[in-house]
């Protein structure tokens, strides 16, 4: 739908107004607004490795069936002509901080899930622009303006509504949710879509019948408790378009990790410990850039048979040095060692945060 009339809009007491803002294919369009000859290319970001996976797929990329996640195998076969580059996370990092100064142009009331997407309420605005709506463009318009990238918003009132609507216009573009319509429009939805219905759930759904907003709407509580256990009360609200959760700008990131697939099973000792060394600088420099520092270090082990392992330490004291985290990741990886049979994959997360320091990185999911 286009712009909606705001005559639309009746309640007796003013809704939220919140938008989810949401990057178009972000890492991979900052590959190709950084390198020319990428644009209009299929690209994914990642390794073309045998055991390696797409972290983030261009629009390009995205008609021949590459998504995020798939093996990039799977991604060649689908694409012959696919370009893979390998992610800079320092540069999307750098990019996601002036898209969060654009926000705050607009709003102090920011909820970052991730570096390329965030609820914003913006029920009073810090521009005085008149409506939701006119905020959202005016937003997209700064993050182009800004950094040359598009994004594409979701515009309602709460937040579960507004993230649907972010995926409606993609690529940049936005679409409005009003209260007269949340209800009915949730009903023509397939559930799969749903913020909190994940793969498991959606295939659940799918044997008992629940294929869409609708299918669900007609599942009384008795039902859904029987089924969903905990979960049956979110499931009946948002079945109804409904949300209460606020926009959260305190919402403290609990932890920060990395991992990787090796091309190869590994048993030698000097090569597993080279690839937990490898996870810990890039753990530490997400940690340095936001000044986080956590007292657990983790380090997590798959073997080629996907067993899976982890071993974990917590310190009296956060660790605040590089050393430190290559020292404890390396300490762990040494319990498990030597090994008789190959290592497919192994990470490295920090945890149990002290508060952030002045001047860092917010600490969101």
């Amino acid at each position: 739908m286009s712009r909606p009339p705001a005559a639309t809009i009746s309640t007796d007491v003013d809704p939220r107004k919140i938008i989810h803002i949401d990057m178009d294919a972000f890492y991979a369009s900052v590959e190709q607004r950084d390198d020319p000859s990428l644009k209009g290319q299929p690209v994914a970001v990642g390794s073309p490795a045998a055991r390696g996976v797409v972290a983030a797929a261009s629009y390009e990329a995205r008609a021949f069936g590459v998504r995020s996640a798939l093996p990039s195998v799977t991604a060649l076969r689908r694409c012959p002509t696919l370009v893979f580059v390998r992610p800079r996370f320092d540069v999307y990092k750098a990019v996601s901080r002036q898209i969060h100064a654009v926000f705050a142009e607009f709003t102090p009331i920011i909820q970052p899930l991730s570096l390329d997407e965030a609820y914003l309420d913006v029920t009073a605005n810090l521009a005085g622009l008149p409506t939701a709506w006119a905020t959202a463009k005016a937003i997209r318009g700064r993050i182009l303006e800004e950094t040359g990238l598009t994004a594409s918003a979701g515009i309602s009132y709460n937040k579960f509504l507004a993230k649907l609507a972010s995926d409606h216009r993609k690529p940049n573009g936005q679409f409005a949710v009003t209260p007269d319509m949340g209800a009915a429009w949730v009903e023509t939805l397939p559930v799969a879509r749903f913020h909190g219905v994940g793969p498991v759930t959606a295939a659940k759904m799918e044997r008992l019948g629940i294929r869409t907003g609708g299918d669900l709407r007609g599942c009384s509580m008795e039902f859904l408790r029987t089924h969903f256990g905990s979960s049956a009360g979110w499931y009946h609200a948002i079945a109804r378009g409904q949300d209460d959760r606020p926009v959260n700008p305190d919402r403290i990131r609990k932890s920060s990790g990395s991992e990787t697939t090796f091309d190869r099973d590994l048993i030698l000792a000097a090569e597993i410990e080279a690839g937990v060394q490898e996870m810990a600088d890039d753990v530490w420099a997400w940690c340095a850039a936001a000044g986080a520092f956590g007292r657990t270090v983790t380090v997590k082990v798959k073997y080629a048979d996907f067993q899976q392992i982890t071993r974990s330490q917590t310190l009296s004291l956060p660790v605040d040095s590089h050393a430190g985290l290559r020292a404890a990741a390396l300490g762990l990886i040494r319990s498990v060692l030597p090994t008789a049979k190959g290592i497919r994959l192994v990470g490295v997360t920090v945890s149990n945060f002290t508060p952030r320091a002045e001047g860092g990185l917010p600490l969101f999911d």
